[in-house]
C-alpha cells in the first residue's frame, strides 16, 4: 500500500509532490501540530511555545502550499509571520475588542449582518483554508470549522426579501471558497432569485492560500450569477506565484472582477516599497487594488498594528507615483461598528468663497478658482504660510 510522503526538507513541493495540485488534498493535509511543521520550518524557541498554546485561543492551520512559500530559517518572514502563532498574541490591551467591528450588535439573524442601509454581510461558514493570525473574526473563525445551517441561511434569506433597500450580499466567513461546488451553487442560486438583489460578492483568501480551488468546474459554477464581484486578501508580493496567477486569471476570464483587500501590518507591508510592488503585481494579473486595512482592534493583534501616519504615508508614496488603478482606498474600520472610514494625505491646503487652494504629489500647491471669483494675493499668502508650517511639523 502507498503512503504518502511527509512534509520536511528544503523543498516542501517536491517532497509532497504526490498529490499537491489536489485541493481536497491540500485541506486535508494541513499543517496543525508543532510536530507537523517542525518538520518543515526551524522554529525558534518563542514560536514553539506559541504553537503548543494556540488552540486554547486561536487554532493554527496552514495549508501545504503556503507553507511552501515560507523561509525555513527566517522566522521574520513575511509569509511566516501571518500564519505560525506569534507569543505576542497571548497580550491584550484595554483598547482591544473581542468583536472590534460590532457585528454582532448589527446582526438582526444569526450569520447576517446589517450594518450598512443597502447591504448585508453572510457569514456563510467559520471555517478557512488558512488561520491569519491577524483575523479580525478570530472570536468566531475556526471554532466549528462548519458551514451556516440551512435554517439559519433560510432566515437571513428571509430577512433580505423583507427588507427590499438590501440590494448586495457580500458572502464571507469564514472562506466561502471551502465550500464545496454544489452548496456554493445552491446559495447563489438562492441569493440571486431575490428580486432586490442587484450584486453578489464573495469575500475570500484562497487564491492566495490555497489556489488549487480555483477549478474549471468552480468558475463554471461562479459565472452562472453574474454579476458577481470578488474580494481577496493579499498582503504582501510574495503570495504572488504562478499559482496565483493561473487562479486570478481563471476567475478573471470567467467574467468576475477582482479586487484586493490588504491588511496593513507591522514588519510585512508596512514599507511604501512593499506595498508599492504588491499593487503594481496585482494589476499585472488583473487584480484592481481595493482596500488597505488599518489593522483592527482585535485582541492578540497588536503586534501588527502599525500607526495610522504609517499607512498615510504608504498612500502618499503611490498617489501620483504610480497608476490610480494601483492605489486604493486606506480606511480604519471604526471601533464598534461604525463602519469604514477613509484616511488619507491633506490635499485640500485651504477653502474659501474663491475656492480651493490644493497641493499635488510633489507637494506643489495650485488654486482653483470657483463661483467665478478669483483669489486674492493675501489668500495665497496665507495658504502658503499654513502649508509651510505643516511640512515642517
Amino acid at each position: 500500500m502507498k503512503t504518502e510522503p511527509e512534509p520536511g526538507g528544503s523543498s516542501v513541493k517536491n517532497i509532497w509532490s504526490l498529490n499537491f495540485q489536489d485541493w481536497f488534498w491540500q485541506v486535508r493535509h494541513r499543517i496543525t501540530t508543532l510536530e507537523q511543521l517542525e518538520k518543515i520550518v526551524n522554529l525558534t524557541v518563542e514560536e514553539k511555545r506559541a504553537v503548543a498554546f494556540s488552540g486554547k485561543m486561536f487554532k493554527m492551520a496552514i495549508t501545504p502550499y503556503f507553507a511552501s512559500l515560507m523561509s525555513k530559517d527566517d522566522s521574520n518572514c513575511p509569509i511566516r509571520k501571518q500564519c505560525i502563532p506569534s507569543l505576542q498574541e497571548f497580550k491584550t490591551n484595554l483598547n482591544e475588542l473581542s468583536d472590534p467591528c460590532g457585528e454582532e450588535e448589527t446582526s438582526p439573524v444569526a450569520g447576517l449582518v446589517h450594518r450598512y442601509p443597502d447591504r448585508v454581510l453572510l457569514l456563510i461558514t467559520d471555517a478557512c483554508a488558512m488561520y491569519c493570525r491577524h483575523c479580525t473574526r478570530r472570536r468566531i473563525v475556526g471554532s466549528s470549522e462548519t458551514r451556516m445551517s440551512m435554517a439559519n441561511f433560510h432566515l437571513a434569506v428571509k430577512y433580505i426579501k423583507e427588507h427590499k433597500e438590501i440590494r448586495d450580499v457580500l458572502i464571507s466567513g469564514g472562506d466561502p471558497l471551502l465550500l464545496s461546488d454544489e452548496k456554493l451553487d445552491y446559495y447563489l442560486k438562492t441569493l440571486r432569485s431575490i428580486e432586490n438583489i442587484e450584486i453578489i460578492r464573495i469575500g475570500t483568501r484562497v487564491p492566495v492560500v490555497l489556489p488549487q480551488r480555483i477549478t474549471e468546474k468552480l468558475c463554471l459554477t461562479l459565472k452562472k450569477y453574474h454579476p458577481l464581484f470578488m474580494s481577496i486578501h493579499f498582503n504582501h508580493p510574495n503570495e504572488i506565484t504562478e499559482e496565483t496567477r493561473k487562479a486570478c486569471d481563471m476567475l478573471s476570464d470567467s467574467g468576475i472582477p477582482l479586487g484586493s483587500q490588504s491588511v496593513l501590518l507591522k514588519g510585512i507591508n508596512d514599507k511604501p516599497q512593499t506595498m508599492t510592488q504588491l499593487m503594481q503585481e496585482l494589476l499585472k494579473m488583473r487584480v484592481r487594488p481595493y482596500y488597505i486595512y488599518q489593522c483592527d482592534l482585535a485582541k492578540g493583534t497588536s503586534h501588527f498594528r502599525t500607526t495610522v501616519a504609517t499607512g498615510i504615508k504608504i498612500i502618499e508614496g503611490l498617489r501620483g507615483h504610480t497608476t490610480g488603478y494601483a492605489v486604493p482606498t486606506y480606511v480604519i474600520d471604526a471601533p464598534s461598528g461604525g463602519g469604514k472610514v477613509p484616511v488619507g494625505p491633506e490635499y485640500v491646503i485651504s477653502k474659501s468663497k474663491s475656492g480651493v487652494i490644493i497641493r499635488n504629489y510633489e507637494r506643489k500647491l495650485f488654486v482653483y478658482p470657483e463661483n467665478g471669483k478669483p483669489f486674492t494675493a493675501e489668500e495665497v499668502e496665507k495658504a502658503s504660510k499654513q502649508y509651510s508650517l505643516t511640512k515642517k511639523q
